[in-house]
């Protein structure tokens, strides 16, 4: 799941619905008012992505009711989906649907889903958009450190940084390969699904990941991974630049 955590009031789920299109690469607006045929609307998230010369738009409604959504508010989104002329629009209810509702969007170009649903439907497209690409950009840096060549700089340093240099090596190794196993070179090559969390689940085999947190390890959501990740990896990155600025400023 791109995250474990559940959105606690409408305003909340309008944001990550929001967020989630936006990481995937579409210019978001949130609570967007325009002119409809029958008069202006205001839509909670209006998505668009222009590929290959062609525009895609995608309107959702977020209802964050305690009860099933009924049939009535699927015939009134999709005559605003209609009016403006958007290629889906996505109802995301908090739970669920009544039956009649399932019905009325039969065979229409709007799509009825959960929170969770929603997630899994954006769920790769996100993870190849954005996750891996945050990873190489944020991380990337410490593959230089952690691999077996020792920096130019290092035949400078004194004895006692060396051992320094050494043990944050061995320290922050393993969790600098498993996260160049998460970036996009890594999928690039690779037709399989995306991995499945926790990280633990696939890994624990290995007798070198210890050093890495148990939280990072044992997460379960794919946004609350990858915040880990970079508060982690970039502390392990502050580290060995107090060392190399030592010798190179």
């Amino acid at each position: 799941m791109i995250s474990r955590n559940v959105p606690d009031s409408w305003q909340a789920l309008q944001t990550e619905v929001g967020r989630i299109l936006h990481e995937c690469g579409f210019d978001v607006e949130v609570e967007k008012k325009t002119q409809a045929v029958r008069g202006a609307v205001e839509l909670d998230v209006y998505a668009e992505e222009t590929v290959r010369g062609r525009k895609y738009a995608i309107v959702c409604e977020c209802k964050y009711w305690k009860s099933r959504i009924p049939q009535n508010v699927v015939h009134g989104f999709r005559t605003v989906v209609q009016d403006i002329g958007a290629n889906i629009g996505y109802i995301i209810s908090m739970e669920g649907f009544q039956s009649g509702a399932i019905s009325a969007s039969d065979l229409t170009n709007l799509k009825l889903v959960t929170w969770q649903e929603f997630q899994d439907i954006f769920e790769e497209s996100w993870y190849e958009g954005f996750f891996t690409n945050q990873i190489h950009e944020r991380l990337s840096s410490l593959m230089t450190y952690a691999e077996p060549f020792a920096p130019t700089w290092f035949e400078q340093m004194s004895d006692e940084d060396k051992s320094t240099y050494f043990a944050l090596r061995d320290k922050y190794e393993p969790f600098a390969w498993v996260m160049q196993s998460l970036g996009p070179y890594s999928r690039r090559f690779r037709a399989n699904p995306i991995p499945q969390l926790p990280l633990r689940m696939r890994l624990d085999a290995d007798p070198t990941l210890g050093t890495i947190p148990a939280h990072i390890l044992d997460e379960t959501g794919y946004r609350e991974l990858l915040e880990a990740s970079l508060a982690y990896g970039e502390a392990a990155l502050s580290e060995f630049r107090v060392l190399r600025d030592r010798y190179t400023s």
